[in-house]
């Protein structure tokens, strides 16, 4: 369930009416949420079956399904072939998710580099992060920028970073 601004379809039942009070998602027949996270205007949800489906604001491939667009209803993340879902994290016009072999990827919006690629290219599809060699992510948070904590609890951070908030002691933004 979901509920709140739905100018974008973010509530994922098919609408853009708002609601004050939670609605019903519209997942895939026979499926349930097993986490969820909301972004600035999209929403993301691993399923039962560790399958990853997005909704909401599209217009930078934050839903992960290849194009640009909105949807009112939940799309099919498009994940390395053989790959599921551990985790995601929604972010303002991007999105990030660790899967199923400790691997993380993101997608959507990188014009500061918050994909992680190495690039500032916008992705429509899950795009691997240059993590440290031989690392793995533990958790991964998406917001203006992304951070990650790997298996030896170091953390990681890479994107927008204006006002320090990659923590490097710079201010310039990391790819």
């Amino acid at each position: 369930y979901c509920w709140g601004s739905n100018a974008n379809g973010q509530l994922g039942d098919g609408s853009t009416t708002s609601s004050s009070t939670p609605v019903a998602v519209s997942l895939p027949s026979g499926r349930t949420a097993s986490s969820m996270s909301g972004g600035g205007y999209h929403t993301c949800a691993v399923l039962d079956d560790a399958s990853l489906y997005c909704w909401g604001y599209g217009s930078y491939g934050q839903l992960g399904d290849g194009t640009n667009t909105q949807s009112t209803t939940p799309v099919a993340v498009s994940l390395p072939s053989g790959r599921t879902a551990a985790s995601v994290s929604a972010g303002i016009y991007h999105t990030c998710a660790i899967l199923d072999n400790s691997s993380t990827y993101c997608w959507g919006d990188n014009f500061e580099g918050q994909l992680g690629d190495g690039t500032t290219s916008n992705q429509f599809t899950p795009v691997h992060v240059n993590l440290p060699s031989g690392r793995t992510a533990s958790l991964v948070s998406a917001g203006t920028f992304s951070c990650a904590v790997l298996d030896d609890s170091s953390t990681y951070c890479w994107g927008g970073n204006d006002y320090g908030q990659i923590g490097d002691g710079t201010t310039i933004d990391r790819t």
